[in-house]
């Protein structure tokens, strides 16, 4: 009854408004009104990782041996990862309550005692207030917890709220009438116009406007067009597009679907790591059902546009987020970047007009169709407008996903919503934009998130990964696991990258490993001049965007942590004590037994000493492999 109730009712009154009919359905499927209790379980990857999966089949076997009539609901990431697994309950004529770090016999306890509106002492996370709902007592509002006060949710609005595969529950929150709408009111131009005029830039790293990509692809007269989502987000540490579209698919769907119509497309790819099973799972159940209620396919609604939306699985190449390769890979070729111009809204996949965006970009499509351009671009700063999405990770109290006005300062997202630092240490840098990104220090704290203030002190916005570093973290040692990653992921097509990379890598592996000849010294400090070089060379003449990125990361640590560098090759030591090949290992005599298992152990023969008398180590044959500190029972091995 709900999907033929809902065309009729609900997408198809052309903005006539609800009939008291209507919104007593709607409030039931947006869960404001119940007739029985509902658990909502957090299924995202994050939480599955944390153990939803087993507090869901103990809430499940709890509802039958209890012959309970419940409804058990599987919902996306709200945000706030370092609280999973995380479980809501919501009873009749009451708001809906959140509970953090469950386990399988805590969450049975709590909904046995919940049941009977009794709350535990602990795990209450916050409440969810609904209209017409009384609050439970002394519980706090969850859009008042210090992690999610700050933030302004547009992309995650109903991430960890509603059912992600249920059109119908994303149709009452108002999902798809901004498409019908700009199919019944708008010509394809005008939608151009309209993104154009809100600022919306690309959120997938290079921050180019999406308005004028979509005019230039909807000026093109040709007899096809495609349209492209980019969900390979390969950088380590983001994880943006993947908790999107596990909590709220058709809000893609939906973006997407106006970005085709704007640029006149009839086939669109969302480009996805096959990593992401979760992720293609929940996408293709949506896919399935927005056909089936005709917001996708032929005739749409009676609009006479016609789109296929088809999930391409991408192989994990790092390179394949580069927007050419990307295309290669989709059109079943190498995914290896291609020289531009042409640029693909001139020639593209297949030779053909094509627009690619990220999953950001295109979830905040509907969003502005709905409460028009103004409402957008008032958010954010002068060249950066609306929100971004950030993946916080690292040394922090509270990791997760979270969602800030474009303008916020990376230290309130640090200290205000993430809580600072996890442990006793200080901060050192938080890494942004990922192995084409730097890092803002403790000096840049205060610099606002937008696109040309983070260039302005060699970070960049990237897709949305935030790394934070505290004092045990060495930054050579960073500079060489993005070094090494890179070079990896190179699909050595030109030498600039292939050739110029691998050489960044060497010295970065010398600097931190211990010399074995006098001239070594000098070497190695040319070496740190030479990586400059080699960055600005590798910069200037890569063939694509990632190359041209590559070694953003060396020098943005050589520019705020030169120091690091000098110390690691004229002291040779590691002042974080992170690089394992230039740690100094001498013996404590007075500790020292002579048991020689130490002797026995060592691969080079760099340990001395009669038998029972106390051992030396021979620092020029050390091989700082820890193989004596392992084996030693009498703690007399001292690393520095």
């Amino acid at each position: 009854m709900n999907k033929e109730f809902l065309i009729e009712n609900v997408l198809g009154r052309k903005g006539k408004g609800e009939s008291p009919e209507a919104t007593e359905i709607l409030n039931r499927l947006r869960k404001t009104e119940v007739d029985r209790p509902v658990v909502y379980i957090g299924a995202g990857t994050c939480g599955l990782g944390a153990g939803a999966g087993k507090v869901l089949k103990a809430i499940e076997q709890y509802i039958r041996d209890h012959n309970l009539q419940m409804d058990v609901i599987q919902v996306g990431c709200i945000g706030l990862c370092s609280a999973e697994p995380l479980m809501d309950v919501k009873l009749p004529g009451k708001n809906r309550i959140s509970f953090r770090n469950m386990n399988a016999k805590g969450a049975t306890a709590i909904l046995e005692n919940i049941l009977e509106e009794k709350l535990p002492e602990d795990h209450i996370l916050g409440q969810i207030g609904q209209p017409g709902q009384e609050e439970w007592k002394d519980v706090p509002q969850l859009k008042d917890h210090f992690f999610f006060a700050p933030q302004k949710r547009l992309v995650l609005e109903n991430c960890g709220l509603i059912d992600p595969v249920c059109i119908e529950e994303y149709i009452a929150q108002g999902g798809y009438q901004a498409l019908l709408n700009t199919l019944r009111t708008m010509d394809p131009a005008e939608v151009c116009g309209l993104i154009e005029k809100s600022g919306l830039r690309g959120r997938g790293g290079g921050g180019f406007p999406t308005g004028l990509k979509w005019k230039m692809a909807n000026a093109n007269q040709t007899d096809q067009k495609y349209l492209v989502c980019n969900a390979d987000e390969g950088d380590p540490g983001a994880f943006m597009d993947r908790a999107v579209i596990e909590g709220d698919p058709h809000k893609l769907i939906e973006g997407m679907a106006i970005g085709a119509y704007a640029i006149g497309a009839s086939k669109a790819y969302v480009y996805i790591r096959a990593e992401y099973p979760l992720a293609i799972e929940r996408l293709d159940k949506a896919i399935k059902k927005a056909k089936e209620y005709g917001l996708l396919g032929e005739n749409i609604f009676g609009s006479g546009f016609n789109l296929e939306l088809v999930i391409k699985k991408g192989a994990g190449a790092f390179v394949c987020g580069e927007e050419t390769a990307l295309l290669h890979s989709i059109e079943g070729r190498r995914g290896m970047p291609r020289p531009r111009p042409p640029y693909p809204s001139d020639s593209g996949l297949f030779g053909k007009p094509t627009i690619i965006n990220n999953v950001e970009t295109f979830s905040n499509v509907a969003g502005i169709i709905n409460r028009g351009a103004d409402w957008f671009s008032n958010m954010g700063t002068e060249k950066s407008k609306g929100t971004k999405v950030f993946a916080l990770s690292g040394r922090i109290a509270n990791t997760g996903l979270v969602e800030i006005p474009m303008g916020t300062t990376v230290r309130d997202i640090i200290y205000k919503i993430a809580g600072g630092l996890s442990g006793e240490k200080k901060f050192k840098a938080v890494q942004m934009g990922g192995p084409s990104g730097g890092c803002v220090t403790e000096e840049n704290l205060d610099i606002q998130i937008d696109y040309d203030s983070l260039l302005s002190v060699g970070a960049m916005m990237g897709s949305g990964g935030m790394v934070v570093m505290d004092e045990s973290t060495c930054m050579v040692d960073v500079a060489m696991y993005f070094m090494d990653f890179i070079q990896r992921e190179s699909c050595g097509k030109c030498i600039p990258c292939r050739e110029g990379t691998r050489r960044m890598l060497e010295i970065l592996e010398s600097i931190t490993t211990k010399p074995t000849n006098g001239h070594d010294t000098l070497h190695r400090f040319k070496g740190i001049t030479q990586l400059e070089k080699l960055g600005d060379t590798i910069k200037d003449t890569s063939l694509c965007g990632l190359g041209n990125s590559a070694p953003n990361p060396v020098l943005s640590t050589l520019r705020w942590f030169r120091d690091e560098y000098e110390t690691h090759v004229f002291e040779r030591t590691c002042p974080a004590g992170v690089c394992q090949n230039l740690r100094l290992f001498s013996i404590d005599v007075d500790k020292c037994t002579g048991c020689t298992a130490c002797v026995r152990k060592c691969p080079t023969n760099a340990i001395i000493g009669a038998r029972k008398k106390p051992h030396f180590i021979v620092e020029d044959k050390c091989i700082s492999c820890g193989s004596c500190l392992e084996t030693c029972k009498f703690d007399a091995i001292v690393v520095s």
